[in-house]
């Protein structure tokens, strides 16, 4: 188990100075349990010999008793704490929204789960035998929580500065740039709407407004289209953007604002600059299968 402590060690690029922190958030409750129901039955069966091996594993085995699940929810605030700082400090031109739902991006589970797998870390989990024959070592679920208990431990053992150096690292660089990109695509969760309004507002435009145009269609089988503007000030409409369609006034809205960013991004404009493209005049829309 040492030489496996030293390779994840070597991983994180942090010497623990209290091993027994990683063993615990190595440690799946399955197993956490299936020591302490081992113990119980040694003590029952009053065996000394047994016991004695037990307590002859010192502070590392008593670790490994206790699971995970406490640095998880430690580790899961140091990790957005960290990530929110660096996004602070390296993108002064980022606003709030973008930092919030970046940082989201980033200390997802999904984004956890591969950086778990970047660093090796499923196998040098804690199971019962009974999760182990299960395959649950390998599902993105628990290799993002224990990723996050990890995270926990390096604070413990070292303070901020260890979990910084991992961050940047493993967590942040290309992938936090790429992120940015789809998010000003609207790319990202698919979300098309929120990518328009965080670009209207960056460039002071204002914010976009969706109304219905049309629908048709039997009820089984409706198709809505719905044109995107920017609000306009009192008595006016606002500038047209866009128009979309879908199968619901959700889906439209999405398709609208989808092809609004598409037309900001063909001409090469901030939101408050002219369009390439006039949405009063785009009534033949081919529709674009919606999920």
């Amino acid at each position: 188990m040492e030489s496996g402590l030293t390779e994840l060690e070597a991983a994180l690029g942090h010497r623990f100075s209290r091993p027994e922190l990683l063993v615990c958030a190595l440690t799946h409750r399955s197993l956490a349990h299936e020591l302490a129901q081992s113990e119980v039955s040694v003590q029952a069966a009053g065996s000394a010999r047994a016991a004695g091996e037990i307590q002859a594993a010192g502070n590392t085995q008593a670790a490994a008793r206790e699971d995970n699940e406490r640095l998880e929810y430690l580790g899961d605030a140091v990790l957005g704490l960290v990530v929110a700082e660096a996004l602070y400090a390296e993108h002064p031109e980022w606003r709030e929204g973008a930092l919030t739902r970046i940082r989201s991006m980033l200390v997802s589970r999904q984004r956890m789960a591969q950086v778990a797998e970047t660093i090796g870390l499923g196998k040098h989990l804690r199971l019962s035998r009974g999760e182990e024959r299960s395959g649950l070592r390998r599902k993105s679920t628990v290799l993002s929580n224990t990723m996050e208990a990890v995270m926990g431990a390096l604070y413990l053992d070292g303070g901020l500065e260890p979990v910084r150096a991992f961050v940047r690292s493993q967590v942040m660089g290309e992938a936090a740039e790429r992120l940015a990109r789809e998010l000003r695509s609207g790319a990202a969760l698919g979300n098309y709407k929120s990518a328009l309004q965080e670009r209207l507002q960056a460039g002071r435009a204002g914010a976009p407004v969706y109304r219905l145009k049309s629908e048709s269609g039997p009820d089984h089988h409706k198709r809505f289209l719905v044109e995107v503007r920017v609000n306009g000030v009192a008595g006016e409409r606002g500038k047209p953007l866009a128009r979309g369609m879908g199968r619901t006034k959700k889906l439209a809205e999405q398709d609208a604002a989808r092809r609004a960013l598409e037309q900001l991004e063909s001409a090469g404009a901030n939101a408050g600059g002219a369009l390439a493209h006039d949405a009063e005049n785009d009534t033949e829309i081919e529709e674009t299968p919606a999920s």
